[in-house]
């Protein structure tokens, strides 16, 4: 298929079903072709301004928050008011957009359900594709799905209301290509969601609402308003009528809270902690930093004080400016051939979530519909309305030493292991096309594969002991990444060698690749 568009031409490859060649129509291509002739040159200019302030802070320098914004930090401004079905977020669940999941997150009880493009699905073509026939038919209430057994699956009365994840810049999509080269996959991600499912949602009196990921500064942001005004025009709808709640997940985009919804203030929800892709940003942002180094990733959670202060500046940022202020993700799921460690797991949700409560957060992410109600009730017991925008935070100071401090705790030849297995396990099962994966009583996705990855590459930089003195350098990583890999023998799903070799190589590279995806695409489909 070549599609013309007001810059030039689009190669788009066959769809990979019926259903996805109306996804991949003449008219939707077109509407996807004006945008990344329109935006694409902008989102290399960014993703060259990262690396620059990348080399930056690995030449010794740190984020800050910035001077020449600090009229925005000062000025008196709000966010657009919250609609109707985006005011009571107190509990949403994430997952991918695999049809089933779908129907079974939408039909959880969870106040909202955001599909989740990025971290959460492998970006085969069939993924993408069938990802946006899912979405399609979600917006339209249609969606339905039989299994194998005869099972069928439909939308109940009252689903949850649906957010939408598309992948973030650094990503490309390969199977449409502009002059021949890849395309930015968010741009074709949110072009087809916009294209085919937005108008549904508005006649069902919907917010099309997005979820946007992994920004690092307020000129991404005012990238994306820019996406969303043309989107709009062109679909003759009026501007402010997407809603988009930014992720905050990376270490720099915490320094510009403020600038990063005041550039979306007219279509922005709220900003979310998403914690797991913020501790792996923190560990690739400062990795050439020796006090920055950081223990096992099982004692890297939200009670540590970095954690602490860039959840309460989320808090306070969104507030002062009437956004929602949402929590993280509890990556628990239910231990069924355990009781015990189930009520453990579940402690530890619930503790996770009154705390959360208990700062003034508006709502929070889970995992497993599982988890639900032991989140709703933690926020059901301090919130009286559909949110708590009145806890301001007036008297907190969150200095840039507060953001920056290191993390507490030790490393462990057991953490070191758990890093390799789970890093391992999940790159397979990616490339075979399955992005989100339970793993040792958790679900994984990419963001918690990425902390695994950089931190045994971190450990390696630094020459980190062990609480025992065990020195961590390449060699003794490939001896206990061969361990591994044996262990893992009879659990092979298909790919094992080629994600262990993959994994192997990133770990002990001299430099540190910017996203284990990007090696990972060249390998798929």
């Amino acid at each position: 298929m070549r599609t013309p568009d007001h810059r030039g031409m689009l190669d788009v490859d066959p769809a990979p079903s019926e259903e996805g060649a109306a996804i991949l129509s003449r008219e939707a291509m077109a509407f996807v072709g004006e945008l990344v002739g329109e935006f694409a040159p902008r989102v290399e200019a960014l993703l060259a301004a990262r690396r620059g302030r990348s080399r930056g802070w690995h030449a010794g320098g740190r984020p800050r928050f910035l001077p020449e914004t600090e009229s925005v930090r000062r000025g008196d401004w709000r966010v657009a008011e919250a609609p109707k079905d985006l005011r009571d977020r107190r509990v949403e669940i994430t997952g991918p957009t695999d049809r089933k999941m779908m129907i079974n997150a939408l039909n959880s009880g969870a106040s909202c359900f955001m599909a989740d493009l990025e971290d959460a699905t492998s970006p085969t073509w069939r993924n993408v594709v069938e990802g946006q026939v899912n979405l399609r038919d979600a917006a339209a209430g249609t969606i339905d799905f039989e299994a194998a057994d005869g099972r069928r699956y439909a939308l109940g009365a009252s689903p949850a209301t649906l957010l939408v994840r598309p992948r973030g810049w650094h990503l490309p999509e390969r199977h449409v290509r502009l002059r021949g080269r890849a395309v930015p996959a968010a741009l074709v991600d949110f072009g087809l969601y916009a294209f085919h499912s937005a108008r549904l949602q508005l006649e069902r009196g919907a917010t099309p609402a997005l979820y946007l990921p992994k920004m690092e500064g307020h000129l991404e942001a005012r990238l994306w308003n820019d996406v969303l005004r043309l989107a709009q025009d062109r679909l003759g709808i009026p501007r402010g009528t997407f809603r988009a709640t930014m992720l905050i997940e990376t270490l720099p985009a915490a320094f510009e809270m403020e600038e990063i919804l005041f550039e979306l203030r007219e279509h922005a929800s709220g900003l979310n902690c998403g914690r797991w892709d913020y501790i792996f940003s923190a560990i690739k942002t400062l990795r050439e930093s020796p006090a920055h180094v950081m223990p096992d990733r099982g004692q890297v959670g939200m009670t540590q004080p970095f954690m602490r202060a860039y959840a309460r500046l989320l808090i306070q940022t969104c507030h002062r400016r009437g956004a929602h202020a949402m929590g993280g993700m509890a990556a628990q799921i239910p231990i069924k051939h355990d009781a015990a460690a189930n009520e453990a797991a579940l402690a530890k949700v619930r503790a996770d979530k009154e705390r959360e409560a208990s700062d003034g957060h508006d709502g929070t992410w889970v995992a497993h519909p599982g988890l639900i109600p032991v989140a709703r009730a933690a926020f059901d017991a301090r919130m009286t309305g559909p949110d708590q925008k009145h806890v301001r935070h007036e008297d907190l100071v969150i200095r840039e030493e507060d953001l920056l401090r290191p993390a507490e705790g030790t490393i462990t030849l057991d953490g070191l292991r758990h890093d390799l297995r789970v890093g391992i396990r999940y790159l397979e099962a990616w490339l075979r096309g399955i992005g989100c994966v339970p793993l040792d009583d958790l679900m994984e996705d990419a963001a918690t594969a990425e902390i695994s990855r950089v931190q045994v590459w971190q450990w390696i930089r630094h020459a980190a002991t062990t609480d025992r003195g065990e020195r961590i350098d390449r060699d003794l990583v490939r001896r206990e990444h061969a361990a591994v890999l044996g262990g893992l023998r009879a659990a092979d799903g298909g790919r094992l060698d080629e994600a262990s070799e993959l994994f192997l190589s990133l770990v002990l590279a001299e430099d540190c690749a910017d996203f284990l995806t990007l090696p990972a695409y060249e390998r798929i489909d």
